[in-house]
C-alpha cells in the first residue's frame, strides 16, 4: 500500500449485492462493452478500479442505487478471451467513499476519498484481535481439519484488528447488507461485536 498511489478518480463497477473488502480477492468476468472499455483504460493506466454494492436496479443516477462506500482494487491478473471478454482477479486495496459521480465517461466514474479503518485505543488492539480470533475458532470447531486448518491460518495471520476484521468479513460473512454495514464502519472496534455475533449465530447453526 505504501508504494501505491490511489487516484483521485477511478472507474467504478456497481455489482448487485457485491461487497469487496480490502485484502480480499474478487474474480470477475468482464463482458459489458462499457466495462471492457473501463478495463482497457485501467490496464493502460494504474491498473485500478473500484467496486460497490448495487442495492437496487441500476439507474442513470447511481446515488439512488449504489452504495456510497466501496473498495478500490488492483488488477492482479487479467486474461482476454477470444470473444473480447475477460476474466480477471481484483485485489481489494482500501475502502473509498464516492464523493461525486463524474459525467462524460463511457462507464461509471467517481471522485473518491480513501477511508482508513482504525482501532482505538491502540493498547487494546491485541486483546481485541484475540477475541475475534477466538470467535473464528469456536465457529469452525466442528469442521474437518482439512477445512478448518486453512481458516485458522488466515485468522492467525495478523495481530492488527482492523486488518483482521477485513479478512473475517471477506471470508465468512455472506449477508450483503451486513457486509456493507461492516465495510462502512471506520472503527475496527465497532466491527468486532457484529462479526462475533454473526460467527456465533450464523456459522454455528449452518
Amino acid at each position: 500500500m505504501t508504494a501505491l498511489r490511489i487516484p483521485e478518480t477511478c472507474g467504478v463497477m456497481p455489482l448487485p449485492d457485491c461487497v469487496l473488502f480490502p485484502h480480499g480477492g474478487l474474480p470477475l468476468h468482464i463482458f459489458e462493452p462499457r466495462y471492457r472499455r473501463m478495463l482497457a483504460d485501467a490496464i493502460d493506466g494504474d491498473c485500478m478500479f473500484a467496486v460497490t454494492r448495487l442495492f437496487a436496479r441500476e439507474t442513470a443516477d447511481l446515488r439512488n442505487c449504489a452504495a456510497e462506500v466501496g473498495t478500490i482494487g488492483l488488477i492482479r491478473a487479467s486474461r482476454e478471451l477470444e470473444d473480447g471478454t475477460s476474466h480477471l482477479l481484483l485485489h481489494g486495496l482500501i475502502r473509498v467513499r464516492f464523493t461525486a459521480w463524474v459525467a462524460g465517461h463511457p462507464y461509471p466514474t467517481a471522485a473518491i476519498q480513501p477511508l482508513a479503518c482504525v482501532f482505538e485505543p491502540e493498547e487494546q488492539a491485541a486483546a481485541a484481535a484475540r477475541v475475534l480470533r477466538a470467535s473464528v475458532e469456536d465457529a469452525t470447531e466442528d469442521m474437518p481439519d482439512e477445512v478448518r486448518s486453512p481458516i485458522l491460518a488466515i485468522s492467525r495471520s495478523t495481530e492488527d484488528p482492523a486488518l483482521l476484521t477485513d479478512i473475517v468479513a471477506q471470508q465468512f460473512v455472506g449477508d450483503p447488507a451486513l457486509r456493507q454495514s461492516i465495510l462502512e464502519m471506520d472503527s475496527a472496534a465497532a466491527r468486532i461485536p457484529p462479526l462475533c455475533e454473526y460467527l456465533r449465530t450464523r456459522m454455528t447453526h449452518d
